[in-house]
């Protein structure tokens, strides 16, 4: 109780929490905002149809907005899939490569130019998705979901959509400067939680049921708890390079001379990977509605023969997730430059040359340690999955969602402890426990 006290005695950590609980209260306000022209009750019951397949997926990361028929069923997956997109071509573009160079104002430039993507995708998904309500008239066994289908409906539609995601993408950035943690991850984060509840329901409902014997409860259980202490252990996993001061003669005085460590997280791309993944399989469903000529027809293949559970999508998921791994941490972390700030810094790994060799015996340990993270990290988001497949349990219980809950969690405490200790107070974790910090690897 003392640490919850200390926490609210601090005031700019006071009012960056309560405002980032703010927005969050008023994403999860803007899930019953119904779209226009759509029957709430129909599509719940069409969604609620459809469990164990794409769209049970589409309505987890979107919170639940994609059931309610709300202003945010895309939620900020076009804002991902954009970040996407501008990270691929600022390998391949010149002009964009030199903008990352420049620092926080080139930093600027590409997040306006993502916004600009994220409109962009926000309409062509939001069409998608029109089409695709309407042709689930057809199939619905609840009655008419649009009830009058036509372009003035997907003009509307179209517009609420793209609204709604960008309100969504300017509260994620408000998070991130005015409040705790990355936005972004925590709009996602809230979508998954708010979930939460009704899975540990189904759960419980298929255990008086009998469809869940005890034992494989208890397995469960333990699964879940032990899957859990997994993430956390990799997620402050580091390994830590060796790192020596110069001395140097400054006046009458030696300075320098001291011993320090460079960092380096074995899973470097945090929860990024697995949401860049399920953003891009999640893309289908939004075209497969289009009526564009053999597009919708692949995307409608697409989704049908990606089945969660299936072992396509296992396979698919897990090398893609490996891909990011590797492809963010190469775009988020630049050996050459960090090799280039120690030398300024008269630093250097011993035993090793500072400049090039530095450089490349940093990239080399790097890539090491992210073979094992991403490992770590498919196998996380790949092996519940065939769990849900053996016990049928909901997708929230595990795998992606349970990473990004973990992940965004530890960010969290991560920065309160931090706020805590740069103002004389002990963490989160009192005098006896050992503050929230990184494991060697």
């Amino acid at each position: 109780m003392s640490t919850i006290a200390n926490i609210f005695r601090i005031p700019e950590l006071r009012r960056r929490i309560l405002f980032t609980l703010g927005m969050l209260a008023v994403y999860r306000i803007g899930i019953f905002v119904t779209t226009p022209g759509v029957d709430r009750a129909a599509m719940r019951k069409y969604v609620a149809g459809q469990s164990g397949g794409f769209l049970s997926l589409f309505n987890l990361f979107s919170g639940g907005a994609l059931e309610q028929a709300s202003i945010f069923a895309l939620n900020i997956m076009p804002y991902v899939s954009a970040s996407i997109i501008l990270s691929l071509m600022t390998v391949v573009v010149p002009t964009l490569m030199e903008l990352r160079k420049e620092g926080e104002a080139g930093q600027r430039k590409i997040n306006q130019y993502t916004r600009y993507g994220t409109v962009g995708l926000s309409i062509f998904q939001s069409m998608g998705l029109a089409m695709l309500w309407e042709g689930w008239n057809e199939s619905s066994t609840a009655g008419d979901i649009v009830a009058t289908p036509g372009w003035s409906f997907r003009l509307m539609t179209v517009l609420a959509l793209t609204t709604g995601t960008s309100f969504l993408m300017w509260l994620g950035e408000q998070i991130t400067e005015r409040g705790l943690g990355n936005g972004i991850s925590l709009i996602i984060f809230a979508g998954i939680i708010a979930n939460l509840p009704d899975a540990l329901f189904m759960t419980l409902e298929q255990f008086k049921l009998g469809e869940l014997q005890p034992i494989d409860l208890m397995l469960l259980i333990v699964i879940a708890l032990g899957t859990t202490a997994f993430i956390v252990f990799f997620e402050r996993a580091q390994r830590r390079l060796p790192i020596t001061y110069a001395k140097r003669m400054i006046g009458r005085k030696m300075y320098g001379g001291q011993q320090s460590h460079l960092p380096l997280r074995v899973n470097m791309a945090g929860v990024i990977p697995p949401i860049f993944t399920s953003s891009l399989l999640m893309f289908p469903i939004t075209l497969a509605g289009t009526n564009i000529p053999y597009l919708s027809d692949a995307m409608r293949w697409i989704s049908n023969n990606l089945v969660p559970g299936g072992w396509v999508y296992i396979v698919v998921f897990a090398v893609m997730t490996i891909f990011f791994c590797f492809f963010y941490t190469a775009i988020t972390f630049q050996p050459v430059d960090v090799a280039e700030n120690l030398k300024k810094q008269s630093a250097f790994i011993p035993g090793v040359r500072p400049g090039k060799a530095t450089a490349e015996y940093i990239d080399a340990v790097l890539t090491r340690i992210t073979v094992g993270g991403a490992l770590y990290v498919a196998a996380v988001v790949t092996v519940p999955t065939l769990l849900q497949a053996r016990w049928n349990v909901p997708f929230y219980l595990g795998g992606t969602s349970l990473m990004i809950v973990v992940g965004v969690a530890l960010d969290f405490a991560q920065q309160v402890e931090s706020h805590l200790i740069t103002r004389h107070y002990e963490g989160l974790t009192g005098t006896k426990g050992s503050r929230i910090r990184a494991r060697n690897a």
